[in-house]
């Protein structure tokens, strides 16, 4: 174990020390993509991502330098990290190595979650406060539209919760977040808005007690603390939740038990674990007895406030696909309505930038209904 920490540490540690003499990453005008990393002493290097599958050969140089590529890339935004001798290692030249799954922007035209130069841009924000919930002090981001610095004017505030092993920066980065929202709002197609991004990350053993520990964490600590320093509205037509995969969960059980505080919600690639597929897959099933009266009690308050129910899925190809469509089932029962969407990309950021893309611009909009 002292060997393998000692690699890893000199593999960081020398990469940085090289800083011009090598390049991580380097996208190529037909579309192929480059990755490096100086790991002397290893004896396989692998490339792994959360978006793009494909299994690719790593070369040692004689410098100690491992270099494998893609081929034919689409454009789009795609996480990745490298495994050597088995370990996962975070690209250390990337600057979002110490918070974030690094990720490499391909693009050969200008698209919807790319960076505009012509226009005026929002600003993001790192914010800290402390977390009664979970005793510590905590960490979230918040982007607000141009202008909200001067002015006075309360705005209507976007929740937007990330996925399973991410954290609150995870939107705003392989998200793109503040890519699309600043693009929307130059051409006039979302109404000025704070967007929060939290994390939802909750350190415990049992998976299925993160969502209910968020849900108390958000509505005790998270919500007042916005409420208090941003100009926000606080009623409920003026709050939305957006969350992904396991921030989907988090925001399900939200919903249950306060129905009629957000009028427009979005649960994307997630539904409770209801699926026998699932529970062969992972050994972990929710139970549907109990998630079907939760939404039947739930309904009549929930009907009466909202205004946008949206699910999204990435196509069948989505690990969350089967839960999504039994958690839905649950909804069509208690008469409560929706829209949904599936996308074809699976379970990534490729499919939910478009999704932030399409449900944004319905946001705080009073004629959905």
């Amino acid at each position: 174990m002292k060997t393998i920490k000692f690699s890893l540490i000199f593999i960081i540690t020398f990469s940085r020390l090289l800083g011009q003499d090598i390049q991580s990453t380097q996208v190529y005008p037909d579309k192929k993509v480059a990755f490096r990393i100086y790991a002397p002493k290893a004896k396989n290097v692998e490339l792994k991502s959360y978006d793009k599958w494909d299994k690719i050969e790593f070369k040692k140089d004689d410098s100690g330098v491992w270099e494998g590529y893609w081929f034919n890339v689409e454009d789009g935004v795609y996480s990745y990290y490298f495994e050597v001798d088995g370990m996962k290692v975070v690209d250390p030249q990337s600057p979002l190595s110490r918070e974030s799954t690094p990720t490499v922007l391909v693009k050969t035209k200008e698209q919807f979650y790319t960076q505009r130069d012509n226009i005026k841009h929002g600003a993001i924000a790192k914010r800290y406060y402390y977390s009664s919930t979970l005793n510590k002090t905590r960490r979230l981001h918040v982007w607000t539209p141009p202008g909200y610095e001067k002015s006075t004017e309360e705005l209507p505030v976007l929740y937007l919760v990330h996925g399973g092993g991410g954290s609150d920066i995870s939107w705003s980065s392989i998200g793109c977040a503040n890519n699309i929202l600043d693009n929307l709002y130059a051409d006039g197609k979302i109404k000025p808005m704070v967007v929060v991004m939290p994390n939802g990350t909750i350190e415990t053993p049992q998976l299925l007690d993160r969502p209910l520990i968020f849900k108390k964490e958000f509505m005790n600590d998270i919500l007042p603390f916005i409420e208090e320093t941003y100009r926000v509205k606080s009623s409920p037509e003026e709050r939305a939740i957006i969350g992904l995969s396991m921030g989907g969960l988090e925001t399900l059980e939200i919903i249950m038990d306060y129905p009629d505080q957000f009028a427009y919600v979005g649960i994307l690639s997630s539904g409770w674990w209801l699926s026998d597929t699932w529970k062969q897959a992972r050994g972990i099933v929710d139970d549907k007895s109990k998630r079907k009266s939760q939404v039947i009690g739930m309904s009549d308050k929930f009907k009466q406030t909202n205004k946008l129910l949206f699910f999204t899925q990435g196509g069948k190809e989505d690990h969350a696909y089967e839960n999504g469509m039994e958690t839905q089932l649950l909804f069509d029962n208690a008469g409560i309505k929706y829209q949904f969407e599936s996308i074809s990309g699976g379970h990534t950021y490729k499919v939910w930038r478009q999704n932030l893309y399409k449900i944004a611009p319905m946001l705080f909009k009073n004629n959905l209904n």
